[in-house]
This record gives structure tokens, C-alpha cells and sequence, in this order.
């Protein structure tokens, strides 16, 4: 029996999970916090592979999940956002020479859009655009069968588009993001604005506020919260609209947490994808849905990219 591991590379977890041929379900999963602790993260990812490495199976590869700009094709991290000493880090040959397999890598959207295809919501489809509303806001491509890499593997990322040229500052430093202006601390931000300024709402003043504190304020009524979603709604519908303008995709998969927040994020997407497009043939047979594997697509995504070592 030949097995396959997956990891998946958080600012905040670090996960690992040994699977045998043709199944999804872990034989074994070991997960540890990317902060803290004496050890760098690099050693704690050794650490978790090598606590799920099968006793009696054959490691065919192993594949890796990272957050922020990652080039698959020299298996080397540009950057990853708050992980120390995470620049221009070859990472496939660092874990080839203490593991001896083939290492394979990718960004974590990426991999999430290539997980989703070749085994959850957007299996059988051709033509994928997979988004996650998060912290951040990440993308990937599947086009005519292929994951959409680029020359250094740096394309897709969608969440950096801008979408108003006076709006606000991204994580990033460039102005005006969909980032900016649609992920869940960018929300957050806007609700505590628009209290500080006056704004009726039953949150509280004065306090940093989480996305999913305004999405559970929104359902139970609060007027501000429901205006806050529908406003990221709204700007990740109008990006939606690109990019089906641009990839023509058969399905749509939106996940991440803000996703959660029901019809008050998905309505105005589903409005803006209806008015916007210059066809309405953009939206013959186009699917919006969740991903199938939720949190965990980036984890799947990192098995479906080590089991394609074999089949190149």
C-alpha cells in the first residue's frame, strides 16, 4: 500500500494528515499552533509529518498547502504572512532532504480550488473559480482541466483586484482592494467606523470587532451589521462580474468564514451577477455554491497535489 500526506500551512495552525490511495478520510492527523513555543515553524511542520509518517506503507510524496505568494515550480515561499522568517524559503528541497520523497508545493488557494475540482463541489466541471472570504480573500482558477498558475505560479490572485481606486488601504499596501473592502476584518473595520461616527447599532463602541460578531448582530436584526454584508456583497458581486467576464467559468464556489454569513453576503453576489454581466449567457448553467470540504480544502488540495506527482 502506497500513502500520500497532505499539509496545510496557516498563519495560526499548522495540520498534517497521512492518507492511503483512493481515500479522503486521514489515517492519521496531527495538528499544532504556527505561533509560540521553542521551536520555528519549519521544525514543528518536521515534527507533525513526522508523527503521522506510516509505519508499514510507502510515502509516494507529500504535498504543501502555503499562505501568500509561492512559485510550485522551484518549490520556493516568496512570503508568508506572519510566519517569521518565512522569505524566499525553499521549502520542497528543505523537507526532500529530511524526508527523502518528492515534495510538492502550492498556494493554499490555489490547492483549494484544485481540491474542490478534483474531488468536491466542482468535480466534473472544466471551468472553476474558487474564492475564499476569510481573514484575507484568496482565489483560484481551474481553466479547460488546468489549475491557472502563471509564469512563477503567481496568478489568481483576484482578492488583489481593485475594485475601488479611493477606497481603503489593503493588508497588502495597495488601495482600493476587494481585500479591503470585502474580507472579514475589513468589515469589521467598516462597522467600527460607522459606529464611531454615530451609527445606530447593538454592538458596542470602542472595541475591535470580529466579522462573525457582526454576521450574528445582522440576523438578530442589527441594522448596521446587515448594511455591512451587504456592502461586502455587493463589491465581491461586482468582482464576481469580472471574472466571469474574464474565465467563464461553469461554477463559482465560495467559501471561508464570511461565506457563513447566509443571504445577507450571497444576495447581493447573486444580484450583482444577474444585472452586471453583458451577456446573460455568462450565467447559463453557471453553479454557485460552497465548497464541499470547507476548512479543510486546503488540506485535500495539498493530497490532490501530492498524488499528481505519479501520474505526470
Amino acid at each position: 500500500m502506497s500513502a500520500h500526506i497532505a499539509v496545510d500551512v496557516g498563519g495560526t495552525r499548522l495540520r498534517a494528515a497521512c492518507y492511503r490511495e483512493d481515500s479522503l478520510e486521514p489515517v492519521r492527523i496531527e495538528k499544532t499552533k504556527t505561533q509560540g513555543g521553542d521551536q520555528p515553524a519549519l521544525e514543528k511542520l518536521s515534527s507533525l509529518i513526522r508523527d503521522i509518517w506510516p509505519e508499514d506503507e510507502d510515502v509516494e510524496a507529500i504535498g504543501i498547502a502555503t499562505p501568500g505568494p509561492t512559485n510550485p515550480f522551484e518549490g520556493v515561499v516568496y512570503t508568508a504572512p506572519n510566519i517569521e522568517g518565512w522569505k524566499d524559503l525553499h521549502i520542497t528541497s528543505w523537507f526532500e532532504e529530511h524526508f527523502g520523497v518528492p515534495v510538492l508545493v502550492g498556494n493554499d488557494a490555489n490547492l483549494a480550488a484544485l481540491g474542490e475540482w478534483q474531488y468536491g463541489a466542482g468535480k466534473g466541471h472544466h471551468h472553476l473559480l474558487y474564492m475564499t472570504v476569510s481573514t484575507g480573500i484568496g482565489t483560484g482558477i481551474i481553466a479547460n482541466d488546468q489549475l491557472l498558475l502563471g509564469v512563477r505560479g503567481l496568478a489568481a490572485e483576484l482578492g488583489h483586484v481593485t475594485v475601488d481606486p479611493n477606497g481603503p488601504v489593503c493588508g497588502c499596501g495597495q488601495r482600493g482592494h476587494l481585500e479591503a473592502l470585502a474580507s472579514g476584518p475589513s468589515i469589521a473595520h467598516w462597522v467600527e467606523q460607522e459606529i464611531a461616527r454615530g451609527g445606530s447599532s447593538s454592538l458596542p463602541a470602542g472595541r475591535t470587532l470580529t466579522a462573525k460578531e457582526i454576521a450574528t448582530a445582522a440576523h438578530a436584526g442589527d441594522e448596521l451589521s446587515k448594511q455591512a454584508l451587504e456592502r461586502a456583497g455587493m463589491y465581491i458581486g461586482m468582482a464576481l462580474v469580472d471574472f466571469v467576464h474574464t474565465f467563464n467559468p461553469s461554477i463559482l464556489i465560495i467559501g471561508g468564514g464570511v461565506s457563513q454569513s447566509g443571504g445577507l453576503l450571497m444576495d447581493p453576489i447573486r444580484a450583482c451577477l444577474k444585472d452586471k454581466v453583458i451577456s446573460p449567457h455568462y450565467l447559463d448553467d453557471l453553479t454557485l455554491t460552497h465548497p464541499a470540504f470547507g476548512d479543510d480544502a486546503g488540506l485535500i488540495g495539498a493530497l490532490a497535489l501530492a498524488r499528481s506527482h505519479h501520474k505526470d
